[in-house]
């Protein structure tokens, strides 16, 4: 099929790379000339396990174009995709500004007729908005070109994004007429050649479909913060807890491991975003205001136990700080809890010098110009000398780490593991003053 997808950040450019792959023409179209100019360039402007290799492979095959061209984009394409942000407004709501102001592009270059696809995570009702925005341009230009409007959220993990775009669980499609079901079927259908994955449902159902999942997701990691600070209190090890109920069938392993809290750029957002909706709608926030506030909470955990260890005066320390994305396998600095963590220690009278394999060059737009971080070439170079490790991003490499060279390379053998990735019984008969969230 002829696309096009409007707006090439994550979403966007990973869908259009994926629909090339599979052998359609795809238009990316974005307003950032210097983004488009990377990406004709080869160059990709986010870091995704095998997306660069991809986007390079199907643009030398012609499958993939990038362009600033939107009227081109619309006019030469039968499925529009959406993929452009809905930041948090202040209130929490999602900004639908920049999906309207796509919606107005491409009524105002409709040549026949169209599939405008929302794949930006919206609330509900948006398709209803766009699909007034599309009739309002029309009118007013005095065209009368037919469009449907369909709601197709993405399900993708940062750091797997490929894989899941490629072999996706499900593929959920909210249409409202039989005719643009069976074209979004055709259109997914060479991502489902050995089952049927694409679940087709009302438009307002599929918007909140992901709302829904999103905040299922983040209220495990929550509630799972939470029960490892009861876990502190009474003597038990959230490990072994984690252990006895994930092999409950009902509730599986997955989203259940305690930490320094959820980032990045949906969970912080959609939650936000539905609790607005339920304000909106009068429904109280009992649940997810909840998940907010643990989660909020959880990300000061890992420096008030420094504090604990330390004093609340921690001018004179230095702290080696390894991971700062918000999760691994991905560069995004989004919420990540290691944004306030290290911000905690600063606070404090700290200096900090950080790791991570990725995401350095985006932490600093975070965390600003500050003399107080320093940014260190690997993973042992951040340690020499500090007071302390905290780590933050479980990256692979921190799994197995010589311990030895740790323990040599510190002023003093502490360790605060923000993710549990290693055992306390072996830490502490190595000599290491061992912290962690919710064990003894």
């Amino acid at each position: 099929m002829k696309i096009a997808v409007v707006g090439t950040g994550y979403v966007g450019l990973v869908t259009g790379t994926c629909f090339a792959e599979m052998g359609n023409d795809v238009i990316c179209v974005d307003n950032d000339v210097k983004k488009i100019d990377m990406l004709n360039d080869g160059k990709i402007p986010i870091w995704e396990p095998g997306l660069e290799e991809m986007v390079q492979r199907n643009a030398a095959e012609g499958r993939l174009t990038f362009t600033t061209d939107v009227k081109s984009a619309v006019e030469n394409s039968l499925v529009i995709f959406i993929a452009v942000g809905t930041p948090p407004d202040e209130d929490g709501s999602a900004d639908l500004q920049y999906v309207l102001a796509v919606a107005s592009d491409i009524a105002n270059h409709m040549n026949d007729y169209k599939v405008i696809v929302d794949k930006s995570t919206v609330p509900v009702g948006t398709a209803d908005k766009v699909k007034a925005q599309v009739a309002k341009i029309q009118a007013q230009r005095g065209s009368d070109f037919e469009f449907d409007v369909v709601s197709n959220p993405e399900f993708l993990k940062e750091g797997a994004a490929i894989e899941d775009s490629m072999k996706p669980d499900r593929v959920v499609v909210g249409v409202d007429n039989v005719r643009v079901g069976e074209l979004m079927k055709a259109l997914y259908e060479p991502f489902n050649r050995s089952s049927d994955r694409v679940i087709t449902m009302s438009i307002r159902s599929d918007e909140m479909t992901k709302y829904a999942a999103n905040a299922m997701l983040a209220t495990k990691i929550s509630f799972m913060n939470e029960l490892a600070t009861l876990c502190e209190k009474m003597g038990s090890d959230i490990a072994e807890v984690r252990h006895g109920i994930g092999s409950d069938s009902r509730i599986g392993y997955k989203f259940i491991y305690p930490g320094v809290g959820y980032g990045g750029s949906c969970f912080p957002k959609d939650v936000k975003a539905l609790i607005a909706m339920e304000k909106e709608m009068g429904v109280p926030s009992r649940v997810l205001q909840a998940v907010e506030d643990v989660n909020d909470a959880q990300k000061k955990v890992l420096v008030q136990k420094v504090k604990a260890h330390y004093g609340d005066d921690l001018s004179g320390k230095t702290f080696a700080v390894w991971g700062l994305s918000f999760k691994p396998l991905t560069d995004d600095m989004r919420e990540a809890p290691s944004i306030e963590i290290i911000n905690g220690l600063i606070a404090a009278g700290a200096k900090v010098q950080a790791y991570d394999p990725v995401a350095m060059e985006e932490a600093k737009h975070y965390l600003g110009d500050n003399p107080a971080i320093t940014y260190c070439a690997d993973q042992y170079d951040a340690i020499k000398n500090a007071d302390a490790l905290l780590l933050i991003t479980e990256w692979h490499q921190f799994r197995y780490p010589d311990f030895d060279r740790i323990k040599a390379e510190l002023k003093q053998p502490v360790l605060f593991d923000g993710r549990n990735q290693y055992k306390p019984s072996q830490l502490r008969e190595m000599g290491f003053t061992y912290f962690s969230i919710g064990r003894q």
